[in-house]
């Protein structure tokens, strides 16, 4: 197959069959040497928050001086970048020689395997073939049922904050999302889970109990916010949780605070389990992690974040941290949403703290994707200020900006959000169109650049 041919395969249907069991993906992994069975695994469900902890990690064991893979989705701009070994992706040229492997290995099976699937026997396969030491893997919808499921018991397993998204698929409770996310327990196995509701809690912990896994629950108590702000190396957030003190996070946001108390737990299981983690690569791993489009930092001058919040839980999760970053201050918002997504009770939350709203239509994604007039007409529902349309990503970042720039003296802020399918786009469209002289440093927005 030719690389067009590989990676349009790769990157067909959406979301992965929702099989009963494991079948399909045992079959082909028999051909293929079982390479899952050979691999030690971290595991991370979530309705949020999964991908920024298994980058957390990732960070964390590479800094341990480990050889350390990490499985993302989705990806943001290229399909490489689900895929990588101690922050560097796939090259092309490795992904195409495994691909054919992979697809050698699906015709002598006879089995058809959905996208998804295929992607994750890939990522056995090479970090397999890398000889990672570790490797981090996201589920990529719900867990019980999720590909990445087929492995053993893992050193340790995540379970981040549960919320109300891909109803079609997971349910229309939060219950039932809980149950599919818990899939991910095997008996015998260790995990942490981010405390959260009562009802999420509970049902968790009786999961856990009747399958024989040993169960963490974070703190929040113990978790405490020192400064947080922008230094000369970007943005930060100084914490402690539990014993640790100083810790310096580089990923912006109340939440990511809250992810990182499950990573130290899961951390501290991973001791006990005998690796070899030192405090010093804790320190590193969290102060170097990056995680583009989440609460991001795109500029400072004028200051403008991007965060790929596209449900009610991840919006409640990002107004938290706007409140928290810029107390008392309205924010300019760009968004773009799919239609199938509960974008009403986003701007339910957004609402009281905006004060100017951008529509724009997610690129790429035309049949999912909410027009923006659509969403200009809601939005008016839930906020009387000003509402302006953008017929695509870049006339609309285009018109957000403008009036940034005309309203400068109030130091005005904006924020897009409602989609991971913009987050590529206008990281390089607002890259383009900020000179390098208006993006001018800020000073410290609370505390000192000091942990």
């Amino acid at each position: 197959m030719n690389w067009e041919e590989i990676t349009g395969l790769l990157q067909g249907d959406r979301n992965a069959p929702k099989r009963p069991d494991f079948r399909v993906m045992r079959h082909i992994l028999s051909l293929l040497g079982h390479p899952e069975e050979k691999l030690r695994a971290l595991h991370v469900a979530g309705t949020n928050g999964k991908g920024s902890s298994a980058a957390m990690l990732q960070s964390i064991l590479t800094e341990s001086g480990y050889r350390c893979g990490l499985y993302i989705s989705p990806h943001l701009l290229t399909v490489n970048e689900r895929w990588s070994i101690d922050g560097e992706k796939i090259s092309d040229a490795r992904l195409s020689e495994l691909s054919e492997k992979l697809l050698a290995a699906l015709k002598k099976s006879g089995e058809e395997a959905g996208a998804f699937e295929l992607l994750t026997l890939l990522a056995f396969l090479y970090f397999y073939e890398e000889a990672c030491d570790y490797v981090v893997l996201e589920v990529g919808l719900g867990g019980r049922y999720d590909a990445t499921n087929v492995i053993p018991p893992p050193l340790c397993a995540l379970i981040l904050s549960i919320g109300l998204d891909h109803t079609e698929l997971l349910g229309n409770s939060i219950a039932e999302i809980a149950w599919e996310k818990a899939g991910i327990l095997k008996r015998g196995g260790r995990a942490v889970l981010l405390r959260q509701s009562e009802e999420v809690t509970s049902l968790i912990s009786k999961i856990a109990e009747e399958q024989g896994a040993e169960l963490t629950l974070t703190e929040p108590s113990l978790l405490k916010r020192e400064s947080l702000g922008l230094s000369e190396e970007g943005a930060f957030q100084c914490f402690s949780y539990r014993r640790r003190t100083g810790l310096r996070l580089s990923l912006l946001g109340d939440y990511q605070l809250r992810n990182a108390s499950a990573v130290l737990d899961a951390v501290d299981i991973l001791k006990e389990e005998g690796v070899a983690i030192p405090e010093d690569a804790v320190q590193s791993g969290l102060s170097k992690v990056r995680w583009p489009g989440r609460f991001e930092l795109l500029s400072r001058s004028p200051l403008i974040l991007l965060d790929g919040a596209h449900n009610p839980d991840g919006a409640a999760a990002m107004t938290e941290s706007l409140r928290s970053l810029l107390p008392g201050r309205k924010i300019d918002f760009l968004m773009g949403v799919m239609r199938d997504k509960d974008y009403r009770e986003m701007l339910l939350l957004t609402a009281p703290i905006a004060r100017r709203y951008t529509a724009v239509i997610p690129e790429g994604e035309y049949e999912r994707a909410l027009p923006a007039e659509r969403l200009a007409a809601e939005i008016r529902k839930y906020f009387d200020g000003p509402v302006e349309i953008g017929k695509d990503i870049r006339s609309g970042l285009s018109l957000a900006l403008s009036r940034l720039e005309e309203e400068k003296e109030e130091e005005p802020t904006l924020l897009c959000f409602g989609s991971l399918y913009q987050v590529s786009e206008i990281r390089s469209t607002v890259r383009e169109l900020l000179s390098k002289e208006k993006n001018m440093k800020l000073p410290l927005l609370h505390g000192s650049p000091a942990c």
